[in-house]
Parts: structure tokens; C-alpha cells; sequence
């Protein structure tokens, strides 16, 4: 496991606030794809990866409890994924999230086929993220600064 219970807890509840009229199982699965692209950036960092728009609102809520995300990034080893928010639609490269999905599940994990579509799929579930990544502003984790040299 990624966080604690409480902590899974605290983000799916944050994804809960943004999006009221959504349940807490669609919460929770779009909490564990955004911990799993998390660690997919932090250990495949010069992939270029980015996440779908469902699973972006799960790394938003992330974010958002800066200090356990600090924590995760810096468990997990690659340094610091950060986020660039951008939106267009029509930046939507389904190869990026197929090398997502693909990152994923060298981790041992399987993505959620459902929660990886295209943006703007609200036929499963509406979201409150408007954040599409594409080519120009994929998401590459920055390593530690290295110390000057003398």
C-alpha cells in the first residue's frame, strides 16, 4: 500500500467534496489510479507520462495534501512529480496514456480500463478536474538538486 488507510481516506474525501454527486467506490478507484500513475511518473521518469482526466482529478486530491505527496514522492524515489495543468481537449494522444497504462503494469499493477479513456468521457463519471496533459506539458518528475561543485 501506497498511504495509510486514513490517508486514502482523507483524498478520496477531497475527491468526494469536488464532485458531490459521486460515489465513494468511483472515489476510491479514481484514488488508486492516481496513486498508480504517481508511481509510474516517480520511477519511469523520462517516459513522458501524463494521466487520463478522471485519473487527474485522483492525482489533484493528491496534490492537495502536500505533505503526505512530499512524503509519497520521496518514498517512492524518483523526486518530486510535479503537476502542469493545462487544458485542450484535441491534446487528447491516446500513445501517451498507453504508455501510462503500460508503466503501470511493469509495477505489477493493472489500470482501471474504464478510468483511462478519453477526456470529457462523463458517460462513467463526471469530474471536477478540466486538466488535459498532452505532449508538450507531460509530466516528468524533478530530481533532487545536486550540490554545487566546489
Amino acid at each position: 500500500m501506497l498511504i495509510t488507510d486514513q490517508q486514502f481516506a482523507s483524498v478520496r474525501g477531497t475527491i468526494l467534496d469536488a464532485n458531490p454527486d459521486m460515489d465513494e467506490t468511483m472515489a476510491g478507484r479514481i484514488v488508486d489510479e492516481g496513486l498508480k500513475f504517481v508511481a509510474a511518473c516517480a520511477t519511469s521518469p523520462n517516459l513522458g507520462l501524463a494521466p487520463s482526466q478522471i485519473v487527474d482529478e485522483g492525482w489533484h486530491a493528491l496534490i492537495l495534501h502536500t505533505a503526505m505527496y512530499a512524503e509519497l514522492c520521496e518514498r517512492l524515489g524518483g523526486g518530486f512529480v510535479h503537476h502542469y495543468p493545462g487544458y485542450d481537449p484535441t491534446n487528447y494522444d491516446p500513445p501517451i496514456l498507453d504508455r501510462t497504462r503500460e508503466s503501470i503494469a511493469a509495477l505489477g499493477w493493472e489500470a482501471d480500463p474504464e478510468l483511462w479513456g478519453p477526456p470529457a468521457d462523463e458517460t462513467l463519471v463526471s469530474v471536477a478536474a478540466r486538466c488535459q496533459h498532452a505532449p508538450e506539458c507531460t509530466i516528468r518528475p524533478m530530481p533532487k538538486p545536486e550540490p554545487p561543485v566546489a
